[in-house]
């Protein structure tokens, strides 16, 4: 589904029912937004990981501007702030009034930078695998010289000079760095949903190639009012758990878990451990 929204189509997908029967009555299921990372991949490898999440939430999957199966515009557009007002337009277009928010990698980013500016409008935050401030570019590069190939290292240059020319060069990218990604990656049997998402080296190049050189939200979220949960892989290479901890200490009484067996690919290494901690979080908060 296409949302015509601001200056751009953002597609969504919908998974669970809002309105269920329980008992005599008909119950409502908090709506919560699923933010995709890259920036320049788009949702689809959240399914099926995600799926059991709609037994206590009606899920909007959505792609960010640029990406997927949005619409693609001026590369120049495709900046966090227009991925934070367009997730708040699409809030409003949906009629909807106060969200969970779940947001993985660079959506995280957006999510937190969404929670400090509409605070309101969140009911609870979750933030999976991801940064606060522009401080993971330089302890990623550290991690990938200390473990990464040859091969590796050098592949990643084009994300730090955001210089993708290509899907296909992008697509190799992952597929060379994969293992620094996933602890459990095996390449015979991993990847299969890489090969099923759509990639768009313009936006990776905007944000590894600008703005992602000065985010920082760090200083802003004490803003964020809602009940947080934090998780991080204690192996993850480019938003290492260090990071998960300077946000936590941020955010006043925020939940922190830290995976000991994943990367940065939480949701690929232990899926079903991350599937129960967010849904424990969301029964007792």
């Amino acid at each position: 589904m296409l949302a015509k929204i601001r200056d751009t189509e953002i597609y969504f997908d919908v998974e669970g029912a809002a309105l269920v029967p329980d008992g005599e009555r008909m119950r409502e299921k908090p709506v919560a937004f699923v933010i995709h990372g890259g920036p320049g991949a788009d949702h689809t490898s959240y399914k099926p990981t995600f799926s059991p999440l709609s037994q206590k939430l009606q899920l909007v999957y959505f792609d960010h501007r640029g990406q997927g199966r949005s619409a693609r515009g001026p590369k120049e557009t495709y900046t966090l702030e227009n991925n934070v007002e367009d997730m708040e337009a699409l809030r409003q277009y949906l009629g909807l009034e106060k969200i969970v928010i779940i947001g993985t990698s660079y959506g995280g980013m957006v999510a937190l930078s969404y929670a400090v500016r509409y605070p309101e409008n969140v009911q609870s935050l979750i933030v999976i695998a991801t940064a606060g401030s522009s401080r993971f570019l330089e302890l990623a590069k550290v991690n990938l010289a200390k473990k990464g190939t040859k091969e590796q290292q050098a592949i990643a240059q084009f994300l730090w000079d955001g210089k993708f020319e290509n899907e296909a060069q992008l697509q190799e990218y992952f597929q060379v760095m994969m293992p620094m990604y996933s602890l459990t990656y095996k390449p015979e049997t991993s990847g299969k949903s890489w090969n099923r998402t759509i990639l768009s080296p313009d936006a990776i190049n905007v944000a590894f190639g600008g703005f992602l050189r000065s985010y920082n939200v760090l200083d802003e979220l004490d803003k964020i009012t809602a009940p947080t949960l934090i998780i991080a892989g204690k192996h993850d290479w480019i938003c290492p758990p260090e990071l998960s901890e300077e946000i936590a200490s941020a955010i006043p009484n925020a939940d922190l878990r830290i995976f000991e067996n994943s990367g940065h690919l939480i949701r690929v290494d232990e899926p079903e451990p991350l599937m129960d901690a967010i849904t424990g979080f969301l029964v007792y908060k």
